[in-house]
């Protein structure tokens, strides 16, 4: 076995937060257990990965009962599941070691939030020498405002300001960062198009 799928932060969290409602991909549960499938059954190493922030009072703290994964995901039971304080997959938990030990040398990256944590992950994961596979459409993000926006503003404000980034402009944004750098962009089709080929039946 030398290929992991990483599922990072498809969690409750994330749907008790306001902006939930204009999330790129709604369906992100569906689309993760349908890459989940296609890992199992191509016998890579699946890795659940929730975002921790303990003490914080927020939906990120494991007190507030929200640090789970949603509804339909279901962790196998040989398959871990990884706590992490940090944006990428890597500083806070110790997946490089179980990786190394398990000779795993490619990674499959999906997760929220598009251009932060599954990004920073996939970053990481090609300067520690991984090859690495993001699934673009196993992401998903919500509008990001501008620095400059004002504290405060209602949710038909942030959308109506032409600074703020929409959800497409964010995951074009990654595609480009990433493509040929750090990662190759692939989406769930496209894997389950190359199944056959992958799993040699």
């Amino acid at each position: 076995m030398n290929r992991a799928l990483i599922v990072l932060d498809v969690q409750e969290s994330f749907r008790q937060r306001d902006d939930w409602q204009d999330v790129s991909a709604p369906d992100i549960a569906d689309r993760v257990a349908r890459l989940v499938r296609l890992a199992r059954a191509a016998g890579d190493r699946v890795f659940w990965v929730l975002h921790t922030e303990p003490g914080s009072g927020t939906v990120f703290d494991p007190a507030s009962g929200h640090v789970r994964l949603l509804p339909g995901l279901d962790p196998a039971t040989d398959e871990p599941v990884l706590r992490k304080t940090a944006h990428n997959a890597f500083t806070t938990t110790n997946i490089a070691q179980t990786l190394t030990a398990e000779g795993v040398g490619e990674l499959l990256v999906c997760g929220i939030r598009t251009e932060q944590c599954c990004e920073t992950t996939a970053r990481l994961a090609a300067d520690l020498g991984y090859r690495v596979t993001f699934v673009i459409d196993a992401t998903a993000t919500t509008p990001r405002e501008h620095r400059d926006a004002p504290a405060g503003r209602r949710r038909a404000e942030i959308l109506a300001d032409p600074r703020t980034l929409r959800v497409e402009h964010i995951i074009e944004r990654t595609e480009y960062a990433l493509d040929g750098r750090f990662a190759t962009i692939r989406t769930i089709a496209e894997l389950e198009n190359l199944a056959p080929a992958l799993t040699g039946s």
